[in-house]
């Protein structure tokens, strides 16, 4: 038996454009005193560093929120704070003799809870779990390296329930209420509708004194 088969297909693409978040959310979270002192201490660092030649590691978080309607909805960088003790000390071990292991550090919390950041923080104030889709259970990031002193991970949280987001941290472990806390960062209320997703991009970067 002969024949001939033939194949053939069409790729529909749609551009969605994501929307700049208004200006008073931006004067709402950008005139904080935290997120104040997260620039001016980020860029002392970076100076410190390359004046003095002591490392410096800092940190950035900058977010999208992806309604469940398609619309995108760009907040811009939200925080530059702050890298924990916790952190560190978790890096000298796995440098010590590999106890843990850094790369562990991809699974992103977010949560309810207000209260300055603070480096000696080791969870988040009031973790999101129920709300979260599947419950109890932190997005995990896909990593990339923006450049040779950065690395980047980026989340994104489904949610089941609304809520009133205004904390982030990345973890080491995917459960909630647990592992190591590299960060906490916190922003004005961003509010999420069931369906909606918020992406988290997190960007750490070691300042050397070259």
């Amino acid at each position: 038996m002969n024949g001939t088969l033939r194949m053939s297909g069409e790729l529909v693409t749609k551009l969605i454009p994501c929307k700049k978040i208004g200006l008073g959310w931006k004067l709402r979270n950008n005139l904080r005193w935290g997120f104040i002192w997260g620039v001016i201490t980020t860029w002392l660092a970076k100076g410190f560093s390359k004046l003095t030649g002591v490392v410096t590691i800092t940190g950035e978080l900058a977010i999208r929120l992806h309604k469940a309607s398609g619309e995108w909805i760009d907040y811009g960088v939200v925080s530059r704070r702050v890298v924990t003790d916790a952190f560190v000390n978790y890096v000298v071990d796995d440098w010590d003799g590999g106890a843990t292991v850094i790369d562990n550090f991809n699974y992103h919390g977010c949560g309810t809870g207000a209260g300055a950041e603070g480096a000696g923080e080791t969870a988040l104030v009031t973790e999101c779990t129920a709300a979260l889709n599947p419950n109890d259970v932190r997005a995990t990031g896909v990593k990339t390296q923006p450049a040779a002193n950065q690395m980047r991970t980026i989340g994104v949280p489904l949610f089941d329930i609304a809520a009133i987001v205004i904390e982030h941290s990345v973890f080491s472990q995917a459960a909630t209420g647990g592992g190591t806390m590299m960060d906490r960062s916190l922003f004005a209320a961003i509010n999420v509708a069931s369906g909606d997703s918020i992406s988290f991009q997190y960007t750490m970067t070691l300042t050397s004194g070259g």
